[in-house]
């Protein structure tokens, strides 16, 4: 294929040549489909879009881009809340085409290429009865969920994503490429655990598996209750799960039950108190595990099933597919206080649309009991992340989804711990990258004036490069 200059100015036709994936411009017929992503309110056009195959694809457009002065964008699985795997006038290194993984099941271990989503890792190493702690659907691409910290069901079990993490094939802000792991690049290693795609582009992660459940069937699913019992049960739930073993975890959250199987039709479009609980210990326990769960309050559904490890995984996402307009707003929770309570009680209520919802996620046991500076992800203190989400099909409900999340938000945050994960994030600004890393940035920001000090890498959750007498580049 040919390509003419775009609206930069520049000329992609040596690229295109040298790569062994696809070389997509505005001029061709794919551009549109090519520059989406999961949240339809994004609409970024970027100068050319490189659908890369392999790491030395990757190469050429670091180089090429360097070269040229382009702006560049890194887009994994695409599921980025603010959208920034695409940017307006970039080279968009798109590793969708990159989805191999291995698995090793003597030495417990799974290579995922950066392209994958969870749904690929899930389903290559589930049947082999092991999984690695990932997020809560399938979709979610591996590369920007990793970097950004990982939080999913077997996180209280095996901790986050990034406290599994083995290694990294990097490629750097000038072209080269390293391997990154505790006994290589340590540093670099450290960074990545957490800190956004700051630092290079990785083009293949390696991963920590465990055994889960019996042959990698799990126990789980949703207790929905009346969004009326909000109150007595968020009260309840704070205080249980601490208590609990680690092999069950839950979060909860303020959904409109869905109109779709295998919600009863007599529960459609009611508000609901939700928490979706996941079992992985052994299943002759599991009765025992599960009274508490299953003798409280009065729920309109008990929904605990045996099922495999990915159809939890991949349950919602057919209810969340890619193109619906999103909104995002989030933060960390040290504890669920009565004010917060009387905050999630009163705007629970008021879901504006039936996609639209709040969950609170927890962040105890394996991974509380990791010290905060062993990673940049240094919320560690036992409690939850919170995101609320405005949610619609329709782009007409952008602005009403939106104000709700911003109204929701203001009136929760004073009860919150301050920063956010930053996998939440939407545009927000230097302030709140940094109380979301809280004594880890200024490290973080050392290790970019390292490996990026011209901040090649910065469409992200941006950390500044530390110059050489240690000030944070503005």
């Amino acid at each position: 294929m040919t390509t003419t200059a775009t609206p930069t100015g520049t000329s992609f036709d040596d690229l295109a040549a040298g790569l062994r994936g696809e070389l997509i411009t505005p001029t061709d017929p794919g551009y549109d489909q090519a520059r989406a992503v999961y949240n339809a309110m994004i609409d970024k056009r970027p100068a050319a879009i490189a659908r890369c195959r392999d790491t030395v694809d990757v190469i050429a457009c670091v180089r090429f881009a360097r070269e040229r002065g382009l702006e560049l964008a890194v887009r994994g699985g695409g599921h980025n809340a603010a959208g920034l795997g695409v940017w307006d006038g970039a080279l968009v290194v798109d590793l969708s085409a990159m989805r191999s993984t291995t698995v090793d099941p003597e030495q417990h271990t799974v290579r995922a290429d950066a392209g994958c989503v969870w749904g690929d890792v899930d389903h290559a190493t589930v049947g082999f009865g092991m999984a690695t702690p990932s997020g809560f659907l399938a979709s979610t691409g591996v590369a920007g969920l990793t970097l950004g910290g990982g939080i999913g069901y077997l996180t209280r079990r095996f901790g986050l994503t990034v406290d599994n993490l083995l290694e990294a094939d990097v490629v750097l802000a000038d072209g080269s490429f390293v391997k990154a792991s505790e006994n290589s690049h340590s540093d670099l290693f450290w960074a990545l655990r957490g800190g956004g795609g700051n630092f290079g582009i990785v083009t293949s992660f390696t991963f920590r598996c465990h055994d889960i459940g019996e042959h990698g069937t799990i126990i789980g699913g949703p207790v929905l209750y009346d969004v009326a019992d909000t109150a007595d049960v968020m009260r309840w739930y704070r205080e249980l799960l601490p208590s609990l073993p680690e092999e069950l975890s839950g979060w909860i959250g303020l959904i409109t039950v869905p109109p779709a199987a295998p919600f009863p039709e007599e529960l459609w479009g009611r508000g609901a108190c939700a928490i979706v609980w996941c079992y992985t210990g052994p299943h002759d326990r599991a009765d025992e595990v599960l009274e508490p769960i299953r003798a409280f309050g009065s729920p309109m559904l008990i929904g605990l099933h045996d099922m495999p490890f990915t159809v939890l995984q991949s349950a919602f996402d057919g209810l969340y597919p890619a193109g619906l307009q999103w909104y995002w707003r989030a933060d960390f929770f040290n504890e669920i206080s009565d004010a917060a309570i009387d905050v999630h009680c009163r705007f629970g209520a008021s879901l504006p649309t039936g996609h639209s919802t709040m969950h609170l996620y927890p962040i105890d046991g394996a991974a509380a009991r990791v010290p905060e500076s062993a990673t940049p992800f240094s919320y560690r203190d036992g409690g939850w992340a919170g995101v609320i989400v405005g949610v619609d099909p329709d782009p007409a409900n952008a602005e009403l989804i939106s104000q709700w999340a911003r109204d929701y938000w203001e009136a929760l945050h004073p009860t919150s711990a301050g920063g956010a994960y930053v996998n939440f994030l939407m545009e927000e600004g230097q302030d709140r990258v940094r109380a979301s890393y809280r004594g880890n940035y200024d490290r973080l920001a050392a290790v970019k004036g390292r490996y990026d000090p011209d901040n090649v890498f910065h469409i992200n959750q941006n950390v500044r490069p530390a110059t050489d007498s240690g000030a944070v580049a503005t």
